[in-house]
């Protein structure tokens, strides 16, 4: 396999397709199970369809453009998990494609091969969450757009009014993933330390990654969305993250093949005499993203490989280095790189189909959205969830602001701040829900401090659960 896409021909393009199409083929097979952040974005995408502004009346930390992107898959097809994955694969494939052509197009490497996309492929495999349409996906495919113009500017030496295209992906990658708004160094580390260029580049580059993210800013600030802005999505990345580290094993597991071959090439590389100046430029470059990447992982939500996706371009860079650094047709490689292989299917498949019985390694159980003990009665239908969401809206609609509990919390469990009651009062009465299930013991307090909302919901015959009084 690994000789294979070492040759240098163009149907090698088709063969990357084919090959993570097969590397997905589980997913055809027999779907994936529903993750409860891919849940979340469903329900951002259909509190959005229905004209509920994003921050002001969705309270979700999700990023601007990711959460467009949600509202625009809901509005053609729905809560379909499938076309999620499908959008997955669609995103991977422009990436793999688009990393293979820069490599492969600008000499990356002495050695012209596919190999850098089949590493890719490979590497975008590692899990099966990595197959749905994450934030963290959809940021990494412009962040792959701005090394493509780093590069540019490196084989042709020179820094052009590029830096302006340099900068504006990156702010597009930053609205829909905010942590990689941190790539804005990396880019400034970058044209600094291996281009000629000038104050006004960097300016222009700042410029660059500063303009979308005004123009979201201007949005809302004309919708009287700022404070909702900045409380939902600005302040909630720099929160403390309490981590479940249930699941901690499988993300060792999925990340020590990609990043131990990555860190293998990488030290291969000082032994290397080889390289021309650029390329060892690129080499840097790459070695920065890796840093920058490193500097994210505090800022995320919650530990999953599906966040560490932002790791696999440097992974699959250094790791292609790895595999070139031997022989055309090495036994020790190949054998290397099919064993790899192997152990990247045997994973996305044990955390997809269990295949070895009793481990639980993989299977992310911790991540999963499992269908809530709900009477009958309560299906199809606009709800209140009141304490952390552990599957009650697969089934049901979510209903008023309070969609991500942490987010609520600002508003629910301070009920003795009167601007909370007020904001609590005028959310329900806006997008009341037919139930509310109370998880965590708030709702009699509340229905005390808003009168109103007590002649509207009563309890039900069943414990925690209070259902509208029509």
């Amino acid at each position: 396999m690994l000789s294979f896409f070492r040759v240098n021909a163009r149907y090698q393009t088709i063969s990357l397709v084919v090959f993570f199409l097969l590397l997905r083929l589980p997913f055809f097979l027999g779907g994936a199970p529903l993750l409860i952040p891919e849940l979340s974005w469903m329900l951002v995408g259909e509190q959005m369809g229905r004209g509920f502004m994003l921050y002001r009346d969705v309270w979700d930390n999700v990023s601007p453009f990711s959460g467009l992107t949600y509202w625009f898959i809901d509005s053609l097809f729905g809560r379909a998990q499938w076309v999620y994955q499908l959008a997955a694969m669609g995103v991977s494939l422009v990436q793999i494609l688009y990393f293979n052509y820069v490599i492969h197009s600008r000499d990356v490497f002495p050695e012209r091969t596919y190999l850098p996309g089949a590493l890719y492929a490979l590497f975008l495999n590692i899990s099966f969450d990595m197959g749905t349409l994450s934030p963290m996906l959809l940021a990494n495919t412009f962040l792959l757009f701005a090394f493509g113009s780093i590069v540019k500017m490196l084989v042709r030496r020179e820094v052009t009014t590029q830096v302006f295209e340099l900068g504006l992906y990156i702010g597009i990658a930053t609205l829909f993933y905010l942590p990689a708004s941190l790539f804005m160094i990396w880019a400034f580390l970058a044209l600094l330390f291996y281009t000629g260029s000038t104050f006004r580049h960097h300016l222009l580059g700042l410029f660059g990654s500063v303009f979308p993210l005004l123009m979201v800013v201007l949005f809302f600030y004309l919708n009287n969305g700022m404070e909702s802005l900045n409380r939902n999505l600005l302040t909630s990345v720099f929160q403390v993250k309490q981590y479940n580290l249930n699941d901690f094993s499988s993300l060792l597991a999925s990340l020590l093949l990609p990043l131990g071959f990555g860190v293998m090439g990488f030290m291969r590389i000082f032994t290397t005499l080889r390289f021309v100046n650029y390329q060892t430029r690129i080499q840097q470059v790459m070695a920065l993203w890796f840093i920058a990447a490193v500097f994210t992982i505090p800022l995320m939500q919650f530990l999953a490989p599906m966040q560490f996706v932002i790791f696999i371009p440097p992974a699959a860079f250094f790791a292609t280095h790895y595999f070139q650094s031997f022989k055309k047709n090495s036994w020790a490689d190949e054998l290397q790189f099919t064993l790899m292989g192997a152990m990247i299917v045997l994973i996305q498949y044990q955390g997809l189909r269990g295949v070895l019985p009793g481990v639980a390694m993989g299977k992310l159980e911790n991540l999963r959205a499992k269908p809530a003990n709900l009477p009958d009665q309560i299906r199809n239908r606009r709800i209140l969830v009141l304490g952390q969401n552990s599957g009650e809206y697969i089934n049901n609609f979510t209903a008023t602001p309070y969609l991500n509990w942490e987010l609520a919390s600002y508003d629910v469990q301070n009920l003795d701040n009167f601007d909370s009651v007020i904001h609590v009062y005028n959310n329900f009465r806006k997008d009341p829900p037919e139930y509310v299930i109370d998880k965590v013991n708030i709702m009699p307090k509340l229905l005390n401090r808003v009168p109103a909302l007590k002649k509207q919901y009563v309890q039900s015959p069943w414990k925690g659960i209070y259902q509208r009084a029509y």
